[in-house]
């Protein structure tokens, strides 16, 4: 059959062939408002700072790591019997600067108490993590992480994450973003009235 003039193409093919087609355009397009639609509602208001870690509840795992300044290392392992802070920091962290006062706050409160903050540089050259020590203060341990292998051992996924360490060695708590002093000084306490 040979086309009329001025007929559109589509007027040759028979109705059940352009439905299939239209189909063929249409269900992609439906099925990506679908998975758009379900992912605003659902995937993206879920924060993943709020999700629990992996490590509370185990033993936390042990690391040898040098000072800042390299002179000595800081083993977990020897803190056994303490309540340990660890915190995993790094100076171009923003949300590092804005929990520093209150890791200094917690330090000076509980250090003559059994506990230990112990701060671990995540992903930052020992040089500007010494210079934003001299700017901000602060004078608990500081260890470097070689090829962060504790970073990878805790699970970390940025910075600053704390880990609450139990007297028996195991991660009691865990908290991600900044810390505040309230939240430090509860958990803690909370630490130091049993064995964890």
């Amino acid at each position: 059959m040979k086309p009329m003039i001025g007929q559109h193409p589509t007027a040759l093919a028979s109705p059940g062939t352009w439905r299939r087609r239209r189909w063929l355009v249409v269900a992609p397009i439906a099925v990506a408002l679908v998975l758009v639609t379900w992912m605003l509602a659902f995937g993206l208001t879920r924060n993943p700072d709020r999700l629990r870690s992996a490590m509370i509840g185990h033993r936390a795992p042990d690391f040898a790591l040098p000072t800042l300044g390299g002179d000595h290392s800081v083993r977990l392992a020897a803190l056994r019997g303490q309540v340990v802070v660890v915190n995993f920091w790094g100076s171009w962290c923003a949300d590092c600067v804005t929990e520093h006062p209150a890791l200094s706050a917690a330090w000076q409160r509980y250090r003559d108490q059994g506990v230990t903050l112990l701060g671990v540089l995540y992903q930052d050259p020992a040089a500007n993590a010494e210079a934003f020590l001299r700017a901000h203060g602060g004078d608990w341990p500081e260890v470097t992480d070689p090829g962060a292998r504790a970073a990878i051992a805790y699970g970390v996924r940025g910075a600053p994450e704390t880990f609450f360490i139990s007297p028996n060695g195991r991660v009691a708590a865990w908290h991600s973003g900044p810390i505040s002093y309230e939240l430090l000084s509860s958990e803690i306490a909370r630490l130091l009235g049993r064995n964890g």
